[in-house]
């Protein structure tokens, strides 16, 4: 057990520090505000604040985890040793250059995301306005880079202290917008789609849309064996999200009552964890996204956990409310679209922190790292498999979750590239 001295204990300073102590590192830690306990207390302690008490192991602090709402704060980044820092502390007897949890809270938190900013044309957050990408750390999960300095610290003034051994996990994900091309369309779409193949000159796919129509062909976004095979040739978490939404400009699955689509959800969840693909609209749509979500409960026969937002689009903290509202445990968007990295900073799950409420909240959010965005018009499998390897072993080093996202279409002999089947299969072959 470590001791740590902070002068107030804020619900932000509580946070902060059992992210990067308790989920990252595995120590267990105590606070007090009264200096004669941190002072009696003859084990690990360390202070936190403005100025040392005495000659203990001492970290300066920011004002950041000591106010409430939001500052129009100026952050200036700098290089520390082979990674960034920010909320620079100028006190000769702190531990680290910088404050550590100050600067684990902002990311976390999603800080800058609640201050104004661009949008893009679906009203998200861009990568390119965000610290990380103006910085150039995106693509290194920082948080937990300065969480293991940290422990080296401690490590050496305390070392005998216990740190809870934390594995490095893949989770795969796969998001379906589109269970299936061409099955179960109805007549108008089919015979539309018919003619617009047609008219771009695509006569294989009018020639495979007829074969998968008379029941001679499995219709090509249908790749959920392959996904269930690997399953259970090698056991790993993997997680499927499918989208229930209605159809409309951004959702064009079948309906959610066909029942060869209730068939195909059922099967999957026989094997694999599965959960609901947010549609656009019910991102901020509570009302929608209920009723979504109890689309997919009376699917599977089991209570819904687990959420990815259409687009990536978290608009904060709405979304987020949404999903504790309904009991969602954990949400899988975070994390942008065209770029790979570390939309938090991290590789360890984290709790959403309402900055509005100034309250921890029980839904745990996942960041991806990766995406085939990136990699849409590229054929280059090496290229590929090398930037998935330069992340799992980023991840790696700090015992993190490697999350890589995928859409089902991407197995598809109709995605364009196709190496992506083994893109999959080798992250499936990497050694936890």
């Amino acid at each position: 057990m470590l001791l740590i001295y902070v002068q107030k204990i804020t619900p932000r300073v509580s946070y902060s520090f059992k992210q990067i102590c308790k989920r990252i590192l595995g120590l267990e830690i105590d606070f007090t505000s009264k200096i004669e306990s941190f002072i009696a207390h003859d084990g690990p302690k360390f202070s936190y604040g403005k100025k040392p008490l005495g000659k203990e192991l001492y970290f300066q602090s920011t004002d950041l985890l000591f106010e409430h709402g939001l500052s129009d704060l100026e952050i200036l980044v700098t290089d520390w040793e082979e990674t960034k820092c920010f909320f620079q502390v100028k006190h000769e007897k702190s531990a680290l250059p910088f404050d550590i949890f100050a600067a684990t809270f902002y990311l976390l938190t999603r800080y800058e995301e609640y201050m104004p900013h661009v949008k893009d044309e679906l009203g998200r957050f861009v990568a390119t306005e965000s610290l990380a990408y103006l910085h150039g750390f995106l693509q290194d999960p920082v948080v937990d880079i300065w969480a293991y300095k940290f422990k080296k610290i401690l490590k050496e003034k305390y070392p005998d202290l216990f740190f809870k051994k934390k594995s490095f996990s893949i989770v795969p994900i796969v998001k379906v917008s589109r269970t299936l091309v061409y099955k179960q369309k109805g007549i108008l779409r089919s015979v539309g789609g018919g003619f617009r193949d047609l008219w771009q000159l695509e006569f294989n796919r009018v020639a495979d849309r007829i074969r998968v129509l008379l029941g001679l062909k499995k219709d090509p976004y249908d790749t959920f064996d392959f996904i269930i095979n690997l399953q259970k040739r090698k056991k790993r978490r993997a997680i499927v999200l499918f989208g229930l939404g209605d159809f409309s400009n951004y959702e064009k699955n079948i309906s959610f009552n066909d029942p060869e689509h209730r068939k195909i959800i059922k099967h999957v969840a026989d094997y694999i964890d599965v959960g609901l693909k947010v549609s656009y609209d019910a991102v901020s749509d509570l009302p929608l996204l209920k009723k979504e979500a109890l689309r997919m409960e009376g699917i599977i026969n089991r209570h819904l956990r687990f959420a990815l937002c259409a687009f990536y689009k978290i608009k904060l903290p709405k979304a987020y409310r949404n999903f504790i509202e309904l009991e969602i445990e954990e949400d899988f968007s975070m994390g942008y679209r065209e770029y790979s990295g570390f939309r938090a900073g991290t590789c360890t799950p984290f709790l959403f922190y309402d900055l509005d409420y100034e309250v921890q909240t029980p839904l745990v959010v996942n960041s991806f790292c990766f995406a085939n965005r990136g990699f849409e018009d590229s054929n280059d499998a090496i290229s590929v498999k090398n930037e998935i390897l330069s992340y799992v072993k980023k991840v790696k080093k700090v015992n993190g979750t490697f999350i890589p996202v995928f859409s089902n279409a991407l197995f598809s002999e109709l995605s364009g590239n196709t190496f992506w089947k083994s893109i999959f299969e080798f992250i499936w072959d990497i050694e936890e």
